[in-house]
C-alpha cells in the first residue's frame, strides 16, 4: 500500500495534525526539522502556516515548492491515546 496524506491542518507552532491513506491520524512536531537550503525558509512561522495537501503529491506541499514525504511524516507521527 502507497502511503498518502489525506488531511491536514495546522495545529500551532510548527505542529500540523495530519491523516493518512491508512488509517493513522496524529499529529507531528517539524520544528527540529526544518534544515537544509529549501526547508530552511519554513523557519518562518508565517511561511510555515502556509502549506496544503497537494492533490498530486498526496502531501504537504509550501508555497515555496517544500515538500516531506508521507512516510517521513508518518514515521514522526505522534498519536495521542483517547
Amino acid at each position: 500500500m502507497i502511503l498518502h496524506v489525506i488531511k491536514a491542518k495546522y495545529l500551532k507552532d510548527f505542529i500540523i495534525w495530519l491523516q493518512f491513506s491508512d488509517g493513522a491520524e496524529g499529529f507531528v512536531d517539524l520544528k527540529d526539522q526544518l534544515y537544509g537550503e529549501v526547508f530552511e525558509p519554513l523557519k518562518d512561522l508565517k511561511k510555515f502556516k502556509k502549506f496544503r495537501v497537494d492533490p498530486e503529491l498526496e502531501t504537504i506541499v509550501w508555497e515555496d515548492g517544500a515538500d516531506l514525504a508521507p512516510e517521513f511524516l508518518r514515521s514522526h507521527l505522534v498519536v495521542k491515546a483517547a
